[in-house]
């Protein structure tokens, strides 16, 4: 316990709280830098003030060693915005969790191995098939920096871990993104994908639109949800603030749009109108008008004030996906997506163009011609002679507004460009992509300055704030990131796979992992040290899962490319192919005697292998769609696998006979375990829950809740008491399967898809959709090793 604990716990209730809202200011204007900083270098406090404050005023604390009359020096100034850049970036977690605190500041702040990923080709993932079977060694490049951190958060973080007196998930290495690389800060709060976002003109308060057909109001300083804004019965797609900053106007699927006071948050009134779902609203520089973008193929001109519609738009033979107006409020541009329009057994993709329209007249100006794909979204430079396009084609394109002309396109993206926006300077752009990045271009030259990385699913939106300093972005992972456009704040990879983590096996002796990749490779690590030892690349797609023998000498990988491999751990060599699924395979596992395997695959069937032949010795069929799980009761007799048909069924091995079959689930079940008893199982399931079988008799025992989104993994300690599930709400919680209670849970930076835990009962690996494998601990758990 430290000195400041000591005190604070002699102290009122009323006293203490004065002095955790007070004391840091006290020392600042008393110019008491080093106790200032000692202050805020202590964990106790760090805790004491989030518990009873909360997070933004302990944020606050750190810009008041900023102060230019606090003297400190450059190592513990330093210091102070390392942990001020961890605390904000987990800001959104501590909201709903302050327990997570020492979890996160470790997982952020610990010393670690950072990797740069170098593509050695341009088009690297298009082509990586033909780079692995040819160049299978060294399909990218990785440069590897180790990153220290200072001795006074080092002695931060020794606290942290004494801290806790009740279960918790320990990072037993840095696992998180590090608290000066990356976004700022993190807004969540949706419940469904973010569709669209728009900053105020006094660059204070940003609105989002969701898919869960509500629009948020945040303030950007503190990340504080201000208010929640409801009305739409349908996913809400578009929506822009007007330039005086007190109206808001929303587009949705329900077909309509709404205007909003943004101050009070009430509904204005109602537009009605389009036929078809609105995608897209602009509002023009006077605030008088207002243009929307419909699934009818159509814009509406709106007249703000009486809610009449002025004129409407038409030319375009697709879904009309965005417009935007120039700051002279003469002109619009429009962006389409493709129409598909069949003719006999063949389609003819139309519309992929951009429109430029006189708003006055409603007189069609130009059509703008030259995406392959779909054009998405369109942003205008402030002069109002260049225009900006991205689109399914994944490319984004510079025009001439004047004579239509294209004058450079912009390559880069790997995934189809959902949205752009230009600075308030007119000199950069930045892009936003399914590929689940954004990139900043040079508007002038078209180079790519820098990329953003940090939402786990497509980045659908992006503003830029009128000081042009900050961006924010909304994603389909719900949530909403600030970012600073100045900064070389770039994310470096924490040593791990290319790309998600789908799979991970550890081995019988607890000392060797082994994780499976959406990269095409899996990696072999030490447990001790969380290193990666060696590659085992070979498979020419997806590996979604891996399984390791009894004997810990052999593994097995199963693949989208429909194979199955066997490898040996201790060289890395591939061992033997096999082959027989007509579809992807999505898991395998290994019998006690290590004699056999068995697949489960996309084609509806699971297999049994003889592994030292790689003979195929029987076909199980039962189910009705995708099999995606496995698993063999530990007796060697039976086996249970989950299907998209939101079933389970359990399958005599010997005979290859079903069973049972275990129904309960509403939707897809994606992983399954089983107790080292033989008696009960364990499965994960896209409805959110997990759920405890019995599996002599089929009935359901119990259904575990807390998980917010699908959850994809499931393992059971080997002493049968423990259960651990990964999910895409992006937790990894342990669960007392007696009690089905929920017994500790770590949030990461991206979504979980797989899960193991080691012999020992403590020691928790998990996968993330980032590529990196976490390494954690079960700490205050009584009895473990």
């Amino acid at each position: 316990m430290s000195k400041f604990k000591e005190r604070l716990g002699k102290l009122s209730p009323k006293k203490r709280l004065y002095a955790l809202e007070t004391l840091p200011g006290h020392l600042a204007e008393s110019v008491q830098g080093e106790r200032l900083h000692q202050l805020l270098t202590d964990f106790d406090f760090i805790e004491a003030k989030l518990d009873a404050v909360g997070v933004q005023a302990l944020i606050e604390d750190y810009d008041l060693a900023r102060v230019s009359d606090v003297l400190l020096s450059e190592g513990q100034t330093e210091t102070l915005r390392l942990i001020q850049g961890a605390i904000r970036k987990s800001a959104h977690v501590f909201e709903k969790d302050k327990t997570q605190l020492a979890g996160h500041l470790l997982g952020r702040l610990l010393p670690s191995e950072i990797t740069m990923i170098i593509d050695e080709s341009k088009y690297f993932w298009e082509y990586l098939p033909l780079i692995a079977r040819f160049s299978p060694r060294k399909p990218v490049k990785k440069v590897t920096e180790k990153i220290s951190s200072p001795d006074d958060i080092q002695s931060m973080l020794e606290q942290a871990k004494q801290s806790k007196n009740t279960p918790w998930l320990r990072p037993l290495r840095a696992n998180l993104e590090r608290a000066n690389e990356g976004a700022l800060r993190t807004l969540a709060g949706h419940t469904d994908g973010v569709k669209a976002v728009a900053i105020a003109p006094d660059g204070k308060r940003v609105i989002s639109a969701s898919g869960d057909k509500t629009l948020k109001i945040w303030d950007i300083d503190s990340g504080t949800e201000l208010r929640i804004l409801t009305g739409h019965t349908d996913e809400v797609w578009g929506v822009a603030i007007a330039p005086d900053g007190k109206r808001a106007i929303s587009a949705s699927g329900d077909k309509t749009l709404k205007i909003w006071d943004i101050d009070n948050g009430t509904e204005l009134r109602t537009l009605t109108g389009h036929t078809d779902g609105v995608y897209a609203v602009a509002i023009a520089p006077d605030g008088k008008r207002a243009i929307s973008a419909s699934g009818d193929k159509t814009l509406k001109i709106w007249d703000i004030d009486s809610d009449r519609e002025l004129r409407t738009l038409t030319g375009h033979a697709g879904v009309v996906k965005a417009v935007a107006i120039a700051s002279d409020g003469k002109r619009a541009i429009s962006a389409s997506r493709d129409q598909k329009i069949w003719y006999g057994d063949k389609i003819w993709y139309g519309d992929k163009t951009l429109k430029i329209w006189d708003i006055d007249s409603g007189r069609e100006l130009r059509t703008l011609i030259g995406h392959f794909g779909s054009a998405l979204s369109v942003a205008i430079a402030p002069d109002g002679k260049r225009a900006i396009s991205a689109s399914g084609d994944k490319t984004l394109k510079i025009w001439d507004i004047d004579s239509g002309r294209e004058l450079r396109t912009l390559t880069g993206h790997t995934g189809v460009v959902l949205a752009v926006a230009i600075a308030p300077d007119g000199k950069r752009a930045i892009s936003a992509s399914r590929d689940r990045t954004l990139k900043i271009w040079d508007i002038d030259s078209g180079r790519e300055l820098r990329t953003l990385t940090g939402h786990t699913y497509a980045v659908t939106a992006v503003a830029i704030a009128p000081d042009g300093k900050t961006t924010i972005s909304a994603s389909n992972d719900s949530n909403l990131k600030i970012w600073d456009i100045d900064s070389d704040r770039e994310l470096r990879t924490i040593a791990g796979n290319i790309r998600e983590v789908l799979s991970v096996a550890i081995a019988p002796d607890g000392k060797t992992v082994i994780s499976a990749s959406r990269d095409y490779t899996l990696k072999i690590w030490d447990t001790d040290t969380g290193r990666e030892l060696k590659a085992l690349i070979g498979h020419t797609n997806l590996v979604k899962a891996v399984a390791i023998a009894p004997d810990g000498k052999r593994a097995i990988s199963g693949s989208w490319d429909k194979t199955l491999k066997i490898w040996d751990i201790d060289n890395g060599k591939e061992l033997r192919t096999m082959t027989g699924h007509t579809k992807p395979i999505n898991a395998v596992t290994i019998a006690p005697d290590g004699k056999t395997a068995i697949s489960a695959s996309r084609d509806y069937t699971l297999k049994i292998w003889d592994i030292d032949n790689g003979r195929k010795l029987r076909t199980m069929a039962g189910h009705t769609e995708s099999v995606n799980a496995v698993a063999i009761a530990p007796d060697g007799k039976t086996a249970i696998s989950a299907s998209d048909d939101k079933t389970l069924k359990i399958w005599d091995i010997n005979s290859g006979r079903e069973l049972r079959t275990m129904t309960g689930h509403t939707s897809e079940v994606w992983g399954v375990a089983i107790t080292p008893d033989s008696n009960t199982a364990i499965s994960a399931s896209n409805d959110r829950t997990l759920k405890i079988w019995d599996i002599n008799s089929g009935r359901e025992l119990r259904i575990l809740t807390g998980h917010t989104d699908s959850v994809w993994g499931v393992a059971i300690s080997s002493d049968g008491k423990l259960a651990i599930s990964a999910s895409d709400d992006k937790t990894v919680k342990i669960w007392d399967l007696p009690s089905g209670k929920e017994v500790a849970s770590f949030n990461g930076d991206y979504a979980f898809a797989g899960c193991a835990i080691a012999p020992d009962g403590v020691t928790v690996v998990a996968g993330d959709r980032s590529g990196r494998v976490h390494f954690l601990r079960l700490e205050g758990v009584s009895g473990g090793g």
